[in-house]
This record gives structure tokens, C-alpha cells and sequence, in this order.
């Protein structure tokens, strides 16, 4: 059973994320012949204060308990 796990920052609507899922289970499926029903896709979204790049934030840093 093959398994994708992605992870984003969040902010993409359900039916972006629902494309996502589909389009990545139709590259597994071709790309190794697995069937469709033993494909996982599990999506993880990140606030961008969680996410950064070349030392920076893609998103607001909150203080902490604010």
C-alpha cells in the first residue's frame, strides 16, 4: 500500500486539496501500477509561522500565549 504524505503551508480551499489528492493518487498509479483503493495521500498543513526558508518565516510569528 503505497503512502504520499504532504505537507503544506495551509490556506488551499477543500476542492484545491481534493484536486491534490486525486491528481497524486492517478502519479502513483501510473507510475507503479498500484490500484487506486491502496493509494494513501494524507495531507498536513502547516500555519507559515511553522514554515520558514532560508531562516525566514513564510508567515506571521506569534509571541508566545498570543
Amino acid at each position: 500500500m503505497p503512502i504520499v504524505d504532504i505537507t503544506m503551508i495551509e490556506g488551499r480551499t477543500a476542492e484545491a486539496k481534493a484536486k491534490l489528492i486525486a491528481k497524486v493518487t492517478d502519479a502513483v498509479v501510473e507510475a507503479i501500477g498500484a490500484p487506486p483503493e491502496a493509494v494513501r495521500v494524507i495531507l498536513r498543513e502547516l500555519p507559515g509561522s511553522h514554515f520558514g526558508v532560508a531562516g525566514v518565516a513564510k508567515g506571521p510569528l506569534k509571541p508566545p500565549g498570543g
